[in-house]
């Protein structure tokens, strides 16, 4: 069976993950934590793409990212993709691809879902059990978000602005956002979604982007489609 087109549309928040080989690290040390950052941000700026969030764990990392064209996702990661793997290759003495293959992505309702997203990553070290405070992973968006550091790389989306006035009410609102964490379900919508590049919002939401694409973007129903009585009315 022939795999779907990644579905992303320019102007809509989508959250990416793109994993290492047979889970593999794709990082090994801080310096290449460091480069994957300055090359991820230098991408991002060429291509067009806001990075909200992100989460960078060793053997995959999480974005969370508004494309400013339907072409810019891709065109970032695999510009990502060139740049730092050739690097990564060359100063480990290594050879051959780094990625699981494609990265995964969902595109996402933002009044529903970005915030919640957010959450997601930034709390994944945490559900990790590398910290145990989101802030404290020093490669997160996270400190970043808590007022504890000004992170080049994060562009803030409008509603996380909105959480208040003052830097301080919005980091003091996202804060509680944190606490309060995920649900199981909202957890596994998320995951769900992206691992299968379908859209993730309301009813409307969906019916929305169906009048932009021609690309399924919800799971078809189980079973065999329902039998259709044709017999002539009596």
């Amino acid at each position: 069976m022939a795999r779907l087109a990644r579905l992303a549309l320019a102007g809509l928040p989508h959250h990416v993950i793109q994993r290492g080989h047979h889970q593999q690290p794709i990082v090994l040390d801080d310096e290449d934590r460091r480069l994957f950052l300055q090359i991820l941000r230098e991408s991002s700026i060429a291509h067009q793409v806001s990075v909200h969030a992100y989460a960078l764990l060793d053997d995959h990392v999480h974005l969370l990212a508004t494309p400013q064209a339907d072409s810019g996702l891709s065109a970032m990661m695999q510009a990502v993709g060139r740049r730092y793997v050739a690097a990564f290759n060359r100063r480990h003495a290594r050879r051959g691809t780094l990625w699981e293959g494609r990265f995964r992505a969902t595109v996402l309702e933002p009044e529903r879902y970005l915030l919640p997203c957010m959450s997601y990553i930034e709390l994944h070290p945490v559900r990790h059990g590398q910290v145990v405070q989101p802030e404290l992973f020093p490669w997160s968006s996270s400190a970043h978000h808590h007022g504890l550091r000004t992170d080049p790389l994060v562009s803030d989306h409008k509603l996380f602005w909105a959480l208040g006035n003052t830097p301080f009410d919005r980091e003091a609102r996202y804060r509680a956002l944190l606490a309060q964490g995920l649900s199981s379900l909202q957890v596994k919508d998320i995951t769900h979604a992206t691992q299968k590049g379908w859209a993730l919002g309301s009813p409307g939401f969906v019916a929305g982007l169906a009048q932009q694409t021609d690309r399924r973007l919800s799971a078809k129903p189980r079973g065999r489609p329902r039998k259709i009585d044709v017999s002539p009315i009596k």
